[in-house]
């Protein structure tokens, strides 16, 4: 088994993965788990909650086989490195450096700067859909990433994330209450009452700025794009809006599985 690690700004996600049983067959994801992200969080404090989940799930340490980590938390990094070690029995790949490179070109000015995460899902979702692409990952920040049919990372958008959108509404405005993010009870957008319309606001108006940016993606790309969805939220939005053509809510984690699969391949 291996153990992909995807450690975000707001979550680290651990995923077991059984590699598929012939070359070129597909892994499966046969589970996950997700601890809030804090760089101080040490090794063994992680060994322990990992230990009790692996249980659960009718598996033990010992059946993890290698560890492969993305991270756009770079103190974090360590930590998990060190857990690795200490718990599964040996160093870690780290996705985008040897021998795990991305593999691909990314086409932008600080190729440097591009998020692990974002990488991966360049990696996974042109392994599977061919064509022009543009991937939408909602996370700590919603980002839009578009690639062209070879594969190559060509740039994007990174917007607020809808969580932080109505933090920063809640903190601001001291009136406001703090309301769960979901899809108003109706299709109207007039509110009669504080919490509707900051639900209209929060909801429609994301689902109008996604529609918006991706119309002016596909115009400027100027070739027919599938749009990908992906990240934790995505399945908050497919039921009201056409703009997606596929739901891939793990695209990091695959891309970390194919990046594991390269490393290994004779």
């Amino acid at each position: 088994m291996l153990l992909a690690v995807d450690a975000g700004n707001t979550n680290v996600v651990f995923a077991l993965i059984s590699p598929g049983s012939n070359p070129g067959q597909a892994s499966t994801i046969v589970a996950r788990w997700r601890i809030a992200t804090d760089p101080r969080r040490t090794a063994d404090e992680y060994a322990v909650w990992l230990n009790q989940l692996l249980q659960l799930e009718g598996y033990q340490r010992s059946d993890v086989h290698g560890v492969i980590i993305a991270t756009v938390v770079p103190k974090a990094l360590h930590n998990l490195t060190v857990l690795a070690q200490k718990y599964f029995g040996g160093d870690p790949l780290v996705a985008g450096e040897p021998p795990v490179e991305w593999g691909i070109a990314l086409d932008v000015e600080e190729p440097q700067s591009v998020g692990a995460d974002r990488a991966l899902n360049v990696i996974a979702a042109h392994a599977h859909h061919p064509g022009d692409l543009i991937i939408v990952d909602f996370g700590t920040a919603t980002t839009f990433d578009v690639v062209d049919y070879s594969g190559a990372y060509k740039g994007g958008i990174i917007a607020p994330g809808i969580n932080l959108s109505l933090d920063a509404l809640v903190t601001a405005a001291a009136r406001l209450p703090r309301i769960a993010i979901e899809a108003p009870a109706n299709d109207s957008v007039i509110g009669r009452d504080t919490v509707s319309q900051m639900q209209i606001g929060i909801y429609w108006g994301y689902i109008a700025m996604i529609e918006g940016l991706v119309a002016r993606l596909k115009a400027e790309v100027g070739r027919p794009a599938k749009v990908i969805s992906t990240g934790g939220l995505a399945v908050l939005f497919e039921q009201h809006t056409a703009v997606f053509d596929a739901i891939e809510p793990d695209l990091t984690i695959q891309g970390l599985a194919m990046l594991w699969e390269r490393a290994h391949m004779p």
